[in-house]
Order: structure tokens, then sequence, then C-alpha cells
């Protein structure tokens, strides 16, 4: 009977046809051996293509939108019936399409915190935008968006957010004050829009103004540290104490200068 190459023994070897096998699996599971997992890190190499960070576009896009809106949710300016149609091509472009296309950036860098709230608000706002101007072209009652289906919108938005929320404590405290805010706000104005209660829709309007200062803050400070070579120009509380010190260079000699996202995970 012919044997397999892999069952003949080497020349000199007392070795019966089927100890062939036994020895080559134990040669599998030697940490030295060619094939072990240390050895296959080695030989590895990993293209990478480092991009800027893609939170900077969808926080200030975000933020801008938002503030737009909330401020006239809490009657700083304007009306409910005119005001959110000339606001419509603004929050559709830079609230919705920046920011939905900082999200899938966001996958290139790793992030799923920045992927999912960025990804989420932008198909939103896009969303609230195509909303606004349906009801005001005539296929959508003006009572659309005060209806208890649109105040269930905010319900969805306010649990995802809260995710988010606390997911980003695992980066800062500045991206967690944003959604913390932001999911605060979610609630507030879904309780306001089912129960037909002015106060609470006034209060979310206020809460979600806050949230946007704070993601325009985030943004800044996520900008300047990149346009400086990775130096601390305004803290975002990060959880290493020198991570907040203005000045003090956040990446060190052996990561890719400023740590570009896609060079790393994360932002």
């Amino acid at each position: 009977m012919t044997q397999h190459p892999e069952q003949q023994p080497p020349p000199g070897s007392s070795a019966s046809p089927g100890q062939g096998s036994t020895s080559r699996l134990s040669a599998d599971h030697d940490s030295d051996g060619p094939d072990s997992h240390e050895a296959w890190l080695g030989r590895s190499r990993l293209v990478l293509s480092p991009i800027a960070a893609p939170s900077i576009l969808g926080l200030f896009g975000f933020a801008s939108s938002t503030f737009m809106v909330a401020s006239n949710l809490a009657e700083w300016w304007g009306d409910r019936l005119v005001s959110p149609v000339v606001l419509a091509p603004l929050v559709i472009f830079f609230g919705g399409l920046a920011q939905l296309a900082a999200g899938m950036w966001a996958y290139r860098a790793r992030d799923g915190v920045a992927t999912a709230m960025h990804g989420t608000w932008g198909a939103f706002w896009l969303a609230w935008g195509m909303t606004q101007l349906m009801v005001a072209n005539g296929l959508l009652p003006l009572e659309t968006t005060v209806s208890q289906a649109f105040g269930f919108w905010w319900i969805v938005l306010a649990v995802t957010t809260i995710f988010g929320a606390l997911a980003s404590l695992g980066q800062n405290l500045a991206l967690f004050l944003v959604l913390a805010l932001l999911a605060a706000g979610s609630a507030l104005l879904a309780a306001g829009i089912i129960g037909t209660t002015h106060g609470l829709v006034l209060a979310a309007g206020w809460v979600l103004v806050a949230s946007s200062a704070a993601a325009w803050y985030t943004a800044g400070a996520m900008m300047l540290e990149q346009s400086y070579g990775g130096r601390i120009i305004l803290p975002l509380g990060r959880w290493s104490l020198r991570g907040n010190v203005p000045g003090h260079k956040q990446t060190r000699p052996i990561e890719y200068a400023s740590g570009e996202p896609g060079a790393k995970a994360g932002q």
C-alpha cells in the first residue's frame, strides 16, 4: 500500500506510518515553530490610511443644526410654523448629509461611538428636514410635527443616545456631556410632544441648546489639538490627568504623529 507523503517517516526513523501525523500536530502547537501565533504576528504587516478625525465635521454639523432648531423650540426667535421650513436646507445638508458622511468616515477611524452617533443623528436630521419640507408643500398635514407619532421619534433618539453617552465615558468627559445633554433634551421633547406639555418642549429647547454648545467646544478642542501637532489647547476631560494639561502633547514618539484616526483605534 502506498503511503501519503505526510505519513512517510523521515529517513533513518523507526516510527510507524501512523506516528507521522501525530508528530506534525505537535509541531503545529509548538510556540516556537514557524506556524505558531507569535511567528505569524512577526510576519504580518498592516497597511493603514490615516485620516482626519471625522467627529470634527460631525460635531460642528450637529452643533449648528441643533442650536438653530433648539433655539427656535426655546422661543428665542421666529415661530413654529415658518422657521422650521427656513431651517430645513441647513439641517438637511449640514446636520444631515455632512454629519452622516462623518459617521461613515468614522468607520475608517474604527470609532464605534462616532459611527453610531453621527450616523444616527445625521440620518435623523435628514428625515427632520424632509418632513418640514413635505409639510410646507402640503404633502403632510400641518399637525404632523406636533403629533404623538413625531414625539416617538425622539424616544428612539433618546434611547440610542443614552447608550452613546455611556460608551463615550471611555473616551472623554466632553463627549459624554454632549451626548448626556442630548439624550436628556430628546427625552424632554418626546414627553412634551406626546403629552402636549408646552413647558417640557420649552425646557427641551434649552437643554438641546446646551448640548449644541458642548458640541461646539468639543469639536473646536479636537480641531485645535490636531492643528497644533497633537498638543492640547482646550482640555477634553480625558481620564489621564496629563491629557488635560494645555501645551502637553498627547501622543508618544512611538506613535504616528498626532495619532491619526485610522492609524490607531478611535479619534
